[in-house]
């Protein structure tokens, strides 16, 4: 019964991160094709946004890859990546004016995202760290370093939970701008709205994820 929770409990994290991957991908290739009727690039989007709320200090520049688009709130720069840069499609929109959102959020002082911003560095040392002395814990029949190995894991978790109302809230900023600015129509509001939707929809599944192998981890030290 202990090994059919356990291996149960790895089976649906590993369902529920596929589900959530697939749901993205399939999403933002869908709606990476339909061109938007204003056929405005995602940066020129982007520079809109910004420039009309004041944000004439932060930088758009394009980044390597696909959906690597971030907002570095320490050099105040937007970076889109590749596939999204020069792209009109209601999907880049949507994404880039996502990443606007976060200026928006580091520009009013968002809490969540202040809170988020002061968990980096425990959530990457956490994330190094806490398998690293679960494995030896149980390698060395340590509870103590299992138990400090799982309280560094569940620093991981945290940073995750507060990830959630920040990605969300600049989901809902993102939305906003593109509807206030006029640079979508009704029906590209609901076509972008699916694809933040869908990225979103990856956080959760990761909090969930972790919410699983958090409860796999207390069966096995208990157990231990």
């Amino acid at each position: 019964m202990y090994l059919s929770a356990t291996w149960g409990l790895m089976l649906l994290a590993l369902v529920i991160s596929l589900f959530a991957q697939l749901t993205v991908s399939s999403t933002y290739n869908k709606y990476a094709k339909v061109r938007s009727q204003k056929n405005m690039s995602a940066c020129s989007a982007a520079r809109y946004i910004l420039d009309f709320n004041g944000l004439t200090n932060v930088k758009v520049e394009q980044v390597r890859g696909n959906l690597t688009d971030h907002y570095d709130p320490r050099s105040k720069v937007l970076r889109l990546s590749e596939s999204t840069y020069s792209s009109a499609s209601v999907a880049a929109l949507g994404v880039a004016a996502h990443e606007v959102g976060h200026a928006l959020q580091d520009q009013n002082g968002y809490l969540p995202l202040r809170l988020r911003g002061a968990l980096v560095p425990l959530a990457n040392f956490s994330s190094s760290v806490s398998w690293v002395l679960i494995l030896f814990g149980f390698l060395l029949s340590s509870t103590g370093l299992i138990d400090v190995g799982i309280f560094l894991f569940m620093g991981v978790l945290l940073f995750q939970v507060i990830t959630l109302p920040v990605e969300f809230n600049a989901s809902s900023r993102a939305l906003a701008a593109l509807e206030g600015g006029g640079l979508l129509e009704t029906a590209e509001l609901k076509q972008t709205k699916k694809v933040l939707s869908a990225a979103a929809l990856t956080y959760v599944a990761a909090v969930l994820v972790s919410l699983l192998q958090l409860a796999r981890l207390l069966l096995m030290r208990n157990r231990r």
